[in-house]
């Protein structure tokens, strides 16, 4: 008796609306990429009573500071992103701070990145997440390459990097929206948290993959595909949300009352592993039967 997939429909149809919806935000906004990744400064200052637009006329008036990105956390802490300066401009810098807003104006963090470190960085965290997608589909299917009915291993591989390419898409838009209207950048900490996701769903799918390998074994004479998937996935679906949930309301602890500079990649993490969860229970599971019935018609 099916429980899940006869619902199949509703859940391909809504993860295909999210799909399409996230690749045509990131199009369509791209995205606003950090230091990391174009060369500069980041500077974090804890300033009290002043505002951003305040701090912006200064550093452009006293500091020679043209074009700088001015962020506030908590009102008091300003995230500077301005090009690359030296230790020597940022000391006098900072003393000019202090003149001005006093000597509770404090150093909270520094780091700067050259034009070089900025594009090989690029250029790695692209590489890196595509041989990541490949490494993890070509393991899969070799991992699988003794189930050839009614599904080819190769075909457990592809559906794999289709549900990851869902599971990045998402937070991956999230982040374009968010740079576009809160000018919230991408860096290396957000090629990371991408990484960490694609491991943590591709775990959840390998769960309920196995389930359905092992099913086959035992089932596959006495049950229908569908009913067979469908029991796979009502066996593992507990364990998947209770894994899932766990994971969920730690990062979100974290995001709560964590340090501001993971903020934004512990959201990362946060969507992706929600979107993750559902996709192997919901996306991948119905691929796998979709590809199951056009083997055996053929």
């Amino acid at each position: 008796m099916k429980k899940i997939l006869k619902y199949k429909n509703v859940f391909m149809g809504f993860s295909l609306s999210i799909a399409l919806i996230s690749a045509i935000l990131v199009a369509y906004f791209g995205f606003k990429p950090g230091i990391d990744f174009t060369s500069g400064s980041l500077w974090q200052l804890k300033i009290p009573d002043v505002s951003v637009e305040e701090l912006k006329t200064f550093s452009a008036e006293e500091l020679g500071l043209e074009g700088i990105s001015i962020s506030s956390e908590e009102g008091q802490v300003f995230s500077i992103t301005m090009r690359e300066i030296s230790d020597q401009e940022r000391q006098a810098m900072l003393q000019t701070l202090k003149d001005k807003y006093g000597e509770e104006t404090m150093e909270q963090d520094f780091w700067s990145v050259s034009p070089t470190v900025s594009e090989e960085l690029r250029t790695k965290a692209l590489w890196a997440i595509t041989l990541v997608l490949l490494s993890i589909s070509l393991y899969i299917a070799f991992a699988f390459r003794k189930v050839s009915h009614p599904v080819s291993s190769w075909k457990y591989g592809f559906i794999t990097l289709l549900t990851l390419s869902h599971d990045v898409l998402i937070p991956a838009a999230l982040f374009a929206f968010l740079g576009a209207y809160h000018g919230v950048t991408v860096d290396t900490n957000f090629m990371v948290a991408l990484l960490v996701v694609m491991g943590f769903s591709v775990h959840d799918t390998i769960v309920v993959f196995d389930r359905i390998r092992e099913n086959l074994v035992k089932w596959e004479r006495k049950l229908e595909l569908e009913e067979l998937v469908d029991k796979s996935i009502t066996e593992t679906i507990a364990r998947s949300i209770n894994t899932s949930l766990t994971l969920i309301l730690v990062l979100f602890a974290i995001y709560l009352w964590g340090p501001l500079n993971l903020k934004f990649f512990i959201l990362a993490i946060l969507v992706g592993t929600i979107a993750g969860t559902y996709s192997s229970i919901f996306v991948a599971s119905p691929l796998l039967l979709i590809a199951g019935k056009r083997a055996k018609k053929q």
